[in-house]
């Protein structure tokens, strides 16, 4: 996808707090309610592609045996209940790193900008921020599935709600042949999921590619570019405002990788900065 008039570059920390929040008032209800959903990339060049499609080849043919051995051999370890849906097990995958044509998403603009900034190796390239209406997405769906969300009172689906109207990947597909995007918010798996405010965009075929999807649907989305010289500013004020990996990854690993970076020198800066000690 080409950079285009959807493309909005934030200059200062200022500017890119209205960016994140355009058009989140609700004047119905007189509120700041945000229809968009989040996801950061760390090089302007990120688009969106699934981890099954960057598997590369005929990747759309391993999507079924890569789930069903999926499920096959988490059977001993700490798995949804024996009855769970397919989409409990596609999130469960996902979540824990299996490629699927699944795509993480944020409700919380400042958590997708944590993953714009968390790669210190690639703080010489421009980061980016997508933002998508996932309420106006909701009014491309079939008509099933619209009016699904609609006796809900929902713009996105839980497993719950998926389950009585399409019960497989297969059956996904089936629903229109034309390509359509929904949101699927996963069951609290553990505290990542929740810290995150976590969700995921869900197409129907293996195939379809979103970026494309939005390309033909500009009306969907925004993009924010965050310069590298940016960079550094908006990381330590996400880690003031304790928006950290020992926030968003809770456990030892999300520990280690926040004391990592919060010791590691900016532009020839000596370690942990002045007196390189940790605030507090």
């Amino acid at each position: 996808m080409p950079f285009s008039a959807n493309d909005f570059e934030a200059t200062t920390w200022e500017e890119l707090q209205r960016l994140l929040f355009r058009d989140t008032w609700d004047g119905r209800i007189g509120r700041f309610r945000s229809p968009f959903v989040y996801r950061g990339g760390r090089s302007r060049f990120y688009q969106l592609e699934t981890s099954l499609q960057r598997l590369g080849g005929e990747y759309h043919q391993l999507e079924h045996h890569l789930l069903r051995n999926f499920r096959k051999y988490a059977r001993d370890t700490t798995t949804p209940a024996e009855a769970a849906s397919t989409w409990d097990w596609l999130a469960l995958a996902q979540h824990h790193g299996l490629p699927t044509r699944l795509l993480d998403w944020t409700y919380s603009p400042y958590v997708a900008l944590h993953f714009a900034t968390d790669d210190l190796e690639a703080y010489h390239e421009d980061g980016i921020i997508w933002a998508l209406n996932y309420v106006k997405a909701a009014e491309h769906l079939p008509a099933k599935l619209r009016d699904a969300l609609r006796q809900e009172g929902s713009n996105v689906f839980t497993s719950e709600l998926l389950e009585p109207v399409s019960n497989s990947l297969r059956n996904l597909e089936e629903l229109q042949p034309e390509p359509f995007v929904l949101f699927l918010e996963p069951p609290s798996l553990d505290a990542r999921i929740v810290h995150q405010y976590a969700l995921f965009s869900l197409m129907n075929s293996a195939q379809s590619v979103l970026h494309d999807w939005l390309a033909d649907r500009p009306e969907l989305y925004y993009r924010i570019i965050i310069p590298a010289h940016l960079k550094w500013e908006v990381r330590d004020k996400l880690d003031q405002a304790n928006i950290t990996e020992r926030v968003l990854l809770p456990g030892l690993s999300g520990l280690s990788r926040w004391l990592h970076r919060h010791y590691s020198p900016a532009r020839g800066q000596s370690a942990g900065g002045p007196g390189g000690e940790l605030p507090g």
